[in-house]
């Protein structure tokens, strides 16, 4: 007789254990969740896909008659301020919309988790993913404003726009898969969400230059990972500010420990999830 086999089953770890190869193996259904984020967001609304334009145009105009008019705040390079001010709350909706609708992804769909099995990842991702739509179509707004005021990007500066949209995303990402972890157990997240969306948007350079800022405090504001990209999509779209530098590197350093935290206490608390919601 043969003697038997013992084979000993260990649990993975380090980047094997996230089996982000889950992810690509359920691409399908990333896509489809994308598109029904997207389909149901402004589903049964009056103005429909137009809040798309209306929240950053309207919070534009506020922000300029405040800020603009009122307090006269000085812009850099002398920008005019409505196009200054729009060109920061490009990525801040991104980065606020992903925030509140990701970190709900888990408790709005009860069913889906306590009945199959996927990826729980799929729900954040894809929620942080949809919002990329609603950017492209707030960006033709920023097009039209650049034409008016005869601004040009520089070529040397355009290319690195898409990093950092990049890292609004993996800034967003990061955020709502603790978030979204979090909420399953503690809906407390819920209550504190509002409150750290404004507070974040008020430490974050949207209504303001980075430049009131004084040097001595200018590295501790670069552990805010949204300062880095909205001081970058300033420099590559209106050419103000200062090319991505240490300070830029310390924010993307910020957003990848954010987002790799994250994925890891998220794939721990992924096997309490269907019990505990």
């Amino acid at each position: 007789m043969n003697e038997p086999t013992t084979v000993y089953i260990k649990p993975t770890t380090g980047l094997a254990a996230l089996n982000l190869s889950d992810l690509w193996r359920y691409r399908e259904l990333v896509f489809f969740m994308i598109w029904r984020d997207i389909k149901v967001r402004y589903k049964q609304t009056a103005l429909g896909a137009a809040w798309v334009v209306l929240q950053p145009v309207l919070t534009m105009l506020i922000f300029n008659f405040l800020f603009g008019n009122i307090a006269k705040m000085e812009t850099d390079g002398g920008i005019p301020y409505p196009i200054f001010s729009y060109t920061a709350l490009l990525p801040w909706g991104l980065f606020s919309t992903a925030l509140n609708t990701a970190s709900r992804s888990l408790t709005s769909n009860t069913n889906m988790i306590t009945k199959i099995y996927f990826p729980r990842l799929i729900l954040p991702i894809s929620s942080v993913l949809a919002g990329l739509l609603d950017f492209a179509i707030a960006f033709l707004v920023l097009i039209g404003m650049m034409f008016y005021y005869g601004i040009t990007p520089g070529l040397n500066a355009i290319w690195a726009l898409p990093l950092f949209l990049l890292l609004a995303i993996v800034t967003a990402l990061g955020v709502a898969l603790w978030l979204s972890a979090i909420n399953v157990q503690y809906r407390d997240v819920g209550y504190a969400l509002p409150f750290l969306s404004q507070f974040w948007m008020f430490v974050t350079p949207i209504a303001y230059s980075s430049s009131v800022i004084s040097g001595q405090w200018q590295v501790i504001y670069s552990l805010n990972p949204m300062a880095g990209v909205v001081n970058g999509f300033r420099w590559a779209l209106l050419g103000v500010g200062n090319p991505p530098d240490m300070l830029i590197g310390v924010s993307a350093v910020i957003s990848v420990l954010i987002l790799i935290s994250g994925l890891f206490y998220f794939r721990h608390m992924e096997r309490t999830f269907a019990d505990t919601i």
